[in-house]
């Protein structure tokens, strides 16, 4: 029996849940829970809340991204039907647990997380093994390293150390990070020349080779110093680094009015996010009235939700068939939703738009729900109906 046109590759599938669980999830949690997890105890709220949208949210979006890309890019036969829903399966549990913040339950949802990400260690590494080849293997390399990181939070929340359990989950948050430099660095450059020539005849953009992966390097070693060395101002400067990495790297978008189209602004807006929120961790650690949980949302909040947007709004297109160059609207409006929940979370942190404080967390949190649910709206008849994808979709 054909699998429906929902099962036929990752992105179909997992996209629209990753999607779900990012409306759904912060929404109840901020704007009816205040915050308050029904079942936790020793693991602080704010924990867990960063634990499921870095573990759940971004890891399924990344899942549906590196299960559709990599066998694209090695010319192998996508993962379908079962397979999908077997992961679908693995990644589940622990969203329903961390749902409720349910501390005794924590390492069973740790076993299931580790389980999901090691079998797309698995899937994607599987595609490479059979083309013999390392050139998507940093891919596969920081995979391994984020399924490391979900190991030590779990763990250090068993053992009750929430100080290292803290610098675990910056630690995945960077790897995140790092992901979206090297999954942008292929990306831009279909993105930016469709952007200059929608026929795709000409590639008048050329990435300079410099800037590639300037800013993947620099927060490697921001969070390898962050984790090994959290007292040392050595974090500072490296932060102010990576910062300056990603600000440097906006040059990519200085392509004339091609710019202003949706698809590359927002992957602008996804690259300044972060530049500015590792300037920020730099600016509080040297001891600027600026709390460390502003560069840490100007991260999680702006830079990765307006990267995760991107990705969904980009192959959601193109791996249905469709042309960037006629977007629905639901598409213009989420990518600006996206960036105006980053903007109104952050802006009152830095004394800027103070009126909004302190609802901004509530606010922030409905019109992110609000990107993910017009997203939904738009593309999930597009993941459900038969398409053919168009060549090179995925970069």
């Amino acid at each position: 029996m054909r699998s429906p046109p929902i099962l036929s590759e990752a992105l179909r599938l997992f996209f629209p849940l990753a999607a779900l669980h990012g409306a759904v999830w912060p929404f109840l949690w901020i704007v009816i829970g205040s915050y308050v997890l029904p079942f936790a105890d020793a693991v602080p709220p704010s924990q867990w809340h960063a634990h499921e949208m870095i573990f759940g949210t971004y890891a399924m979006a990344l899942a549906g991204f590196l299960g559709s890309a990599v066998p694209e890019w090695t010319d192998t036969k996508a993962a379908s039907g079962r397979t999908l829903l077997v992961l679908a399966g693995l990644w589940l549990p622990g969203r329903l647990i961390g749902f409720a913040g349910a501390d005794a339950w924590s390492l069973p949802a740790g076993l299931f997380d580790l389980t999901f990400l090691l079998a797309l260690s698995a899937l994607i590494g599987t595609a490479m093994l059979a083309r013999r080849t390392v050139k998507h293997l940093a891919f596969l390399i920081w995979l391994l390293l984020f399924t490391a990181a979900e190991a030590a939070v779990r763990y250090a929340w068993w053992s009750g150390d929430t100080d290292r359990a803290s610098r675990c989950l910056e630690a995945a948050l960077c790897i995140f990070i790092v992901l979206f430099s090297l999954s942008a660095t292929r990306i831009n450059v279909v993105v930016l020349n469709l952007a200059l020539d929608p026929t795709g005849e000409t590639t008048p953009y050329r990435p300079h080779p410099g800037r590639q992966h300037m800013a993947g390097a620099m927060v490697t070693l921001y969070m390898a110093a962050k984790l090994f060395f959290p007292q040392s101002d050595v974090c500072a400067w490296l932060a102010l680094a990576a910062g300056a990495a990603f600000f440097d790297r906006l040059a990519e978008w200085f392509i004339g009015r091609a710019a202003f189209k949706a698809e590359v602004l927002l992957l602008g807006f996804g690259n300044a996010f972060a530049g500015a929120g590792f300037l920020a961790l730099g600016a509080t650690r040297l001891g600027f009235s600026v709390t460390p949980a502003a560069g840490l949302h100007l991260l999680s909040v702006g830079a990765l939700g307006c990267a995760v947007m991107a990705v969904f709004i980009i192959a959601g297109l193109r791996h249905t068939g469709r042309s960037l160059a006629h977007m629905p609207w639901q598409a213009h409006a989420a990518a600006g939703l996206m960036v105006m929940a980053g903007l109104i979370r952050v802006l009152p942190e830095f004394d800027v738009a103070a009126i909004l404080s302190p609802y901004h967390h509530g606010l922030s949190a409905i019109v992110w729900a609000l990107s993910f649910g017009v997203w939904l709206q738009g593309f999930l008849p597009f993941m459900r109906a038969p398409g053919t994808d168009e060549a090179g979709a995925c970069g």
